[in-house]
């Protein structure tokens, strides 16, 4: 059997756990949703609120810095995604932010007209598409394929593709590099969502010749609900790539308030309105926090506590009708492990009724967060723990368990 207390004992990143406010009693598996709150987040943004908004007024845009923090905060996470100092940009949501990638690619790739997907993204990504697509009158076509038919569905016609890094559900991950690779020699450009493997592991888009990406700043970055999310656009087309999002604050001299659009010189020009600088101010907090991590550790941590996740479940799944989803090689998946069960959504909230707290997603996906930084492997093998009372003692089996939520 693992010893838990034995890896506990070793593990580089424990002295994390005490910079988050977790609830006592709960095990949280669910920070690939929504990262848990760093103590020093409430502190910044009241500093933020009371200092410079309520004494500082409309001077703290320069004296407290508030109009560089998109660029600011866009260098810190670049480093943290194996980007250049210029290339990232904190700003807006991650579905904007995925709208402009995939204009900015149609714009440097203006002979052909069709942007690819897979089928099963995660619903954003293909609605931007087919937003642009209904937008465009047809003259752009958003088209999904199965995700490993995609390398063969390009043709000649395809501008850019748009993949995720780490599926939302099973957790499966692309090798990025390669992917990339095989998109440019169909003569395609690659916009990747990093949405669930930024803050969860060392990401290298330089060396993997990327020439998009996205992500939130709400889940591994830990910058609270809602948080700003990046984009990332490779130095080499910045520029020439048209933002269709045209907005002010990516205007060349946007305080010369021109008619006429000039877009920035650099990553800048990806930017719209008026940064959201309380926001930024908690996804700052959660940067800084991540940057003090080695990303290494953080990736080992993570397969550590799969294998003792997966290792505690190997005698529910047959007796109790647990299906695994994703790759079985845990190198291959992201940082997040899922189940199907056919009463996955009751199971879950009997779990969260008990303090153990992961999410579901349709049709039957029980998905559990593992977060380097504030799990233990005790709370891996505590929560299985509590997963096996409920099957065993049939707490699930609940009418009030069975209603849907707005969230799940």
């Amino acid at each position: 059997m693992i010893d838990l207390a034995a890896r506990d004992a070793a593990d580089p990143l424990a002295h994390f756990r005490e910079q988050f406010a977790l609830p006592a009693g709960v095990i949280y598996l669910d920070g690939n949703s929504l990262g848990a709150l760093p103590k020093a987040a409430p502190l910044r943004i009241a500093q933020v609120v009371e200092r410079e908004w309520g004494d500082g007024l409309i001077a703290s845009w320069n004296d407290a810095e508030w109009v560089s923090a998109p660029r600011r905060i866009g260098d810190k996470i670049a480093r943290l995604i194996g980007a250049r100092t210029g290339e990232v940009v904190a700003c807006d949501s991650t579905s904007i932010n995925i709208f402009k990638a995939l204009a900015a690619a149609l714009s440097l790739n203006s002979g052909r007209q069709t942007i690819l997907s897979e089928t099963g993204n995660f619903p954003t990504d293909l609605y931007m598409m087919q937003g642009l697509d209904r937008l465009s009158g047809g003259r752009i076509v958003a088209k999904a394929v199965e995700p490993e038919a995609v390398i063969d569905a390009i043709d000649a016609d395809t501008a850019a593709v748009l993949l995720t890094h780490v599926h939302y559900k099973t957790g499966a991950m692309r090798d990025m590099a390669a992917t990339t690779a095989a998109i440019h020699a169909k003569g395609a450009l690659a916009i990747w969502d990093l949405s669930h493997s930024a803050g969860a592991m060392p990401l290298h888009l330089t060396d993997a010749d990327a020439d998009f990406a996205v992500g939130c700043g709400y889940k591994f970055l830990n910058g609270g609900p809602g948080a700003p999310a990046f984009i990332f656009v490779a130095g080499r087309h910045q520029a020439d790539a048209l933002p269709a999002l045209s907005g002010w604050f990516g205007h060349s001299a946007p305080f010369a308030f021109l008619d006429e659009y000039e877009a920035a010189p650099g990553i800048e020009r990806f930017l719209t309105g008026t940064p959201s600088v309380i926001g930024l101010a908690g996804l700052e907090v959660g940067v800084d926090l991540m940057e003090q991590a080695d990303l290494s550790h953080i990736r080992a941590k993570s397969l550590s506590l799969a294998e003792v996740f997966e290792d505690r479940m190997g005698p529910l799944v047959q007796r109790f009708g647990f299906a695994a989803t994703g790759p079985d090689a845990p190198e291959k998946r992201g940082s997040h492990i899922s189940y199907r069960h056919r009463e996955g959504y009751a199971i879950m909230q009997a779990l969260k009724a008990r303090g153990v707290i992961g999410d579901f997603r349709d049709p039957d996906v029980m998905r559990f967060g593992l977060t380097p930084l504030y799990l233990s492997h005790a709370d891996i093998a505590g929560a299985v723990a509590i997963l096996a009372d409920v099957m065993e003692t049939g707490a699930w089996d609940r009418s009030e368990y069975r209603v849907r939520a707005a969230v799940t």
